[in-house]
């Protein structure tokens, strides 16, 4: 309902039956009062109601992440790295692969920053130089992959779903050749031990989630494939 404002001004309410007037500065505060107060009821009534949903949800969704980050070969990673989104993923086995997608390739951007950063720096052994060259260009090639996954992630519907999975499995594949790439890269001698350890640590992470995902991912594959 629309209402139109006059002078004096009627504020609608439907909280109480008598209309406010306001003809003052003073009448408009108490006004502005009187309404912020019931909105603010309403509000916590609000909040109540849904802490309440999301409570009685949370169970279900959290013991869903745990039953199924057990097929992926990292499961502990699987679940403390889904578990924030259970609100989202609830028992939706789509929602889930995608958050493991989106996961991953929140890591692997924030990995192809690093490497950048520490390539540009320079002042390394030639054996660290071509390592640290070939790993930016393999992890900003993995990010792309990740990021066309992602993309076909959220067109899963339609007729052709199972070709659009393949393609998904396809570049999280990719993705993961990419990620073992850079980390074999500093293997062996030739590479200072704090530089490998930094890069290792931090791309072997994002590898790692990169597999969960693509397990989940395999896992949706399969329901998809089995349902009629």
């Amino acid at each position: 309902m629309a209402y139109k404002l006059e002078s004096p001004t009627l504020l609608p309410t439907h909280t109480q039956s008598t209309p406010i007037f306001i003809t003052s500065h003073k009448d408009c505060n108490m006004a502005r009062r009187n309404i912020t107060s019931h909105l603010l009821l309403a509000s916590l009534a609000f909040i109540i109601i849904i802490s309440t949903t999301t409570k009685a949800e949370q169970p279900g969704a959290t013991q869903f992440i745990r039953t199924s980050c057990t097929t992926t070969r990292y499961p502990q990673l699987c679940i403390t790295s889904l578990s924030a989104y259970a609100s989202t993923i609830k028992t939706s086995p789509l929602q889930l692969a995608h958050a493991a997608l989106s996961v991953s390739l929140n890591g692997a951007r924030s990995t192809s920053t690093m490497v950048s950063k520490l390539s540009a720096r320079g002042h390394m052994r030639p054996r660290e130089a071509v390592a640290m060259r070939d790993c930016v260009e393999s992890v900003a090639d993995s990010v792309d992959e990740l990021r066309r996954a992602l993309g076909e992630m959220g067109h899963l519907r339609g007729h052709d779903i199972g070709l659009k999975i393949n393609d998904i499995q396809t570049w999280v594949s990719a993705a993961l050749t990419d990620e073992d790439t850079c980390v074999q890269g500093f293997t062996g001698k030739g590479t200072n031990g704090k530089v490998k350890e930094n890069v290792r640590g931090q791309i072997v992470k994002v590898a790692q989630l990169t597999c969960n995902a693509l397990a989940l991912i395999n896992g949706l594959a399969s329901l998809q494939s089995s349902s009629p």
